[in-house]
């Protein structure tokens, strides 16, 4: 991290937001007196218990106690750590997050917010490309591999499993065309660079699974080879969107799961 972002800007951040907007773009809010009403959409119900009010810029649910501001429900419904919806919230309003200084060198690798998110891009893109890579010819080999492993193409392609060919450059050639483009691919940890200044891919040869976060960003790989290779898996490094103390292999997919299962009643 690169130090506590000061309180004085928090509250100036949810002074700027409407918090009736911001929960009307993402559950349809309906007009109750004073106050905005709908069903709770944090747990099942039929008849509408959640309430936001705009004049305390606060929501509460009478059905499971769910409360709050701006903050706690961005949090809650987009799945973000507590920097990451002030983060989130900033950039809808063009705002730069300040961090005080806390006397010490940031821990792991940092980047700023706009940086992140055109990482966030480039690691979707390149999660594509590995997808493409099964549908290649040189992919039947991964497909026999996870045939043989038991897993049908429904859940391949719900996991976004893919495959990348045993080749030093393909990532490097394709989202690597300049310079600071093959930085950002060295900070998220597809490309390594060595003493000599070389960059080539850190995956070759393997069945690729995508490390998605709460939110369904992929910020990281794992990869299985095919064959004899060592290592047998290899993982993407720390790096400014992958955290590894922090996420959990398919918890997206659970999360998924579990939210269609609550809003469909089951």
């Amino acid at each position: 991290m690169a130090g506590k972002i000061p309180r004085s800007f928090i509250d100036d951040l949810l002074a700027r937001l409407d918090i009736v907007e911001l929960i009307d773009a993402r559950v349809k809010l309906k007009k109750q007196g004073k106050n905005y009403g709908a069903c709770c959409p944090f747990h099942n119900e039929k008849t509408p218990s959640f309430s936001v009010s705009q004049e305390k810029q606060f929501y509460h649910c009478f059905g499971c106690g769910a409360h709050g501001n701006a903050i706690d429900f961005v949090m809650e419904f987009d799945r973000l750590e507590f920097v990451e919806a002030i983060e989130e919230l900033a950039s809808q309003l063009g705002l730069d997050v300040p961090r005080e200084q806390s006397g010490g060198a940031p821990k792991g690798p940092y980047a700023r917010s706009d940086q992140k998110r055109d990482l966030y891009q480039m690691m979707g893109q390149i999660a594509q490309f590995y997808q493409s890579g099964l549908r290649s010819e040189a992919g039947k080999v991964a497909i026999d591999y996870l045939k043989g492993r038991g897993l049908s193409g429904e859940i391949v392609q719900k996991f976004g499993i893919g495959y990348v060919a045993d080749e030093w450059d393909q990532v490097r050639t394709r989202f690597g065309r300049d310079n600071a483009s093959q930085q950002a691919l060295v900070s998220t940890g597809m490309l390594i660079e060595n003493d000599n200044g070389r960059r080539y891919d850190r995956f070759r040869g393997r069945v690729m699974f995508p490390i998605r976060d709460r939110r369904g960003r992929v910020i990281g790989f794992g990869g299985r080879v095919l064959g004899d290779g060592t290592p047998k898996y290899l993982n993407s490094p720390e790096t400014p969107i992958f955290h590894k103390g922090r996420e959990l292999y398919a918890l997206y997919e659970v999360l998924q799961a579990h939210r269609t299962q609550t809003t469909s009643g089951g």
